[in-house]
């Protein structure tokens, strides 16, 4: 590792371009893509997960908590000390951390050794997202960042669609401890990837550097990370117990042909996002969260109807698919000059909300049964969606857009 960053130190920084460097754009994609399916792949993986470090299932589901502890931790402290250092070095540190503890997770037959790989590459995560934004953006010039952040960004969504169905088929064919080794291995092609094609550039001047308590008092911040944190605990309070809620309908022997269609739904949501995000965007926020709140209570009520509850996990898949799209979006809009570390508290948020799903879900799996999973998420959401829609003036402004990501 030493002796790579050696190499790297040695090479002249790239100039930003005039057209999109998509191959190296997909790197960046590859790697959130990378750090969102490490996070979800075991909600898919429960039942053998448990089984194989001797724990319960929502112990194991402690397992997603714990990384995202790791990365809301690292994220706003690891973008602050890393604003300086160059960028290629930085990311492929993020990337290497992945790789070893993803082939630590593999290896272990040890749940508390487990948990401490999973808490070590949270924190690559949260190196990680403090670099890809900011990456993206230096490749090209000032007209084409907005583009090129999009293309970099396209993973994240991609990978909330796909983590837990691709954790369900991986537990079903080839166990639980194959599917982080495949993880490794493509991780392994990242790193070289990365080594091979992606251009270097140098890290932020000091009079560069914002403030963090600056970009946290910009009008309209607090109210998009508020709703951020209330849906995105919500959909985690099912998405991570997923397995043992779908048993209620009797499909818990189907539960990946049930979560590959809410990530082919969610597919198509980021898709119908990215269409109408630059002129409805409040409009696809609001339409987003009443769907969700129809899915949980839906859940709520007819748990046990198995038609009833493919149709939520469709209508689920179609309003969550897009939600990371459209939360960065808006927090970008009211952020302005700030977006690098919005973007970095918006991953400590989204981690500190998957980390409590995952732990509220347990606490509620174990004392209060299954059932009671639902209304939680109901009851978030529907604060989540309350103050969405009274935020009109700096958060989620009607209309199309009047502020652009570059």
């Amino acid at each position: 590792m030493a002796d790579t960053f050696a190499i790297q130190r040695r090479k002249p920084f790239a100039a930003p371009q005039e057209h999109l460097p998509v191959g190296a754009l997909l790197v960046l994609a590859m790697t959130g893509f990378t750090a969102i399916l490490t996070e979800t792949l075991p909600a898919g993986l429960l039942p053998q997960m448990a089984e194989g470090l001797n724990v319960s299932q929502s112990l194991a589901g402690q397992t997603v908590t714990v990384y995202a502890v790791g990365s809301l931790l690292a994220a706003i402290p690891l973008t602050l000390w890393t604003q300086g250092w160059r960028r290629k070095p930085a990311l492929l540190l993020a990337i290497a951390g992945f790789l070893i503890f993803n082939t630590i997770t593999a290896l272990s037959t040890s749940y508390a050794i487990t948990l401490v790989a999973r808490f070590l590459a949270g924190m690559a995560a949260g190196l990680g997202w403090g670099i890809v934004s900011g990456y993206a953006r230096r490749m090209v010039i000032e007209p084409l960042q907005g583009k090129a952040l999009a293309i970099a960004m396209v993973g994240t969504p991609l990978a909330l669609a796909l983590g837990v169905p691709a954790g369900a088929f991986f537990g079903a064919t080839v166990g639980w401890q194959s599917a982080f080794l495949f993880m490794s291995a493509t991780t392994l092609l990242l790193f070289i990837w990365v080594i091979w094609k992606m251009p270097d550039f140098p890290g932020q001047p000091a009079e560069r550097r914002l403030s963090l308590t600056g970009v946290m008092r910009t009008s309209g911040v607090r109210t998009v990370l508020t709703v951020l944190f209330l849906w995105v605990t919500g959909h985690n309070i099912l998405y991570t117990y997923v397995t043992p809620f779908a048993a209620l309908s009797g499909m818990n022997d189907d539960i990946d042909v049930l979560l590959l269609a809410f990530g082919l739904a969610a597919i198509a949501s980021i898709w119908f996002t990215g269409v109408l995000i630059d002129r409805m965007l409040r409009a696809l926020v609001l339409g987003s969260l009443i769907a969700f709140c129809a899915t949980a209570l839906s859940l709520a009520l007819f748990a046990t109807s198995t038609p009833l509850v493919i149709a939520a996990m469709v209508v689920w898949g179609l309003s969550f698919g897009g939600v990371a799209t459209q939360l960065q979006t808006a927090l970008a809009d009211a952020a302005g000059d700030g977006v690098d570390l919005a973007n970095a508290m918006l991953t400590t948020m989204w981690n500190s909300a998957i980390a409590a799903g995952g732990l509220i879900g347990g606490i509620l799996l174990g004392h209060s049964g299954v059932d009671s999973l639902a209304w939680a998420a109901l009851l978030l959401a529907a604060a989540a969606l309350i103050i969405a829609t009274t935020a009109r003036t700096h958060a989620f402004v009607p209309g199309p857009r009047t502020h652009k990501f570059s």
